[in-house]
């Protein structure tokens, strides 16, 4: 299966919606290479980055679920790479 590395940018604007991220992207640990995530205590935000090594369908089903949670806005950045997994 072609597999294509991608960057999930997160912008968490509200704690309460964090429960259920962690849990969406807990579903796709398979695929997640890594996280980072930081906390801007001065506006009160976390701002995330995932790394992952998924097919094109994977990667858009997980940005959009992120997108659906309130207060949480995402960006997906493809690399133009794409290998077989």
């Amino acid at each position: 299966m072609e597999t294509r590395i991608a960057i999930v940018g997160i912008i968490v604007e509200n704690p309460d919606s964090v429960e259920k991220l962690n849990k969406i992207l807990h579903d796709y640990n398979e695929f997640i290479i890594g996280r980072m995530g930081i906390p801007y205590h001065k506006r009160n935000i976390s701002i995330i980055s995932i790394v992952m090594d998924a097919p094109n369908d994977v990667i858009s089903a997980l940005s959009g679920k992120l997108g659906m949670l309130p207060d949480v806005s995402t960006k997906t950045v493809y690399s133009k790479l794409s290998a077989k997994k």
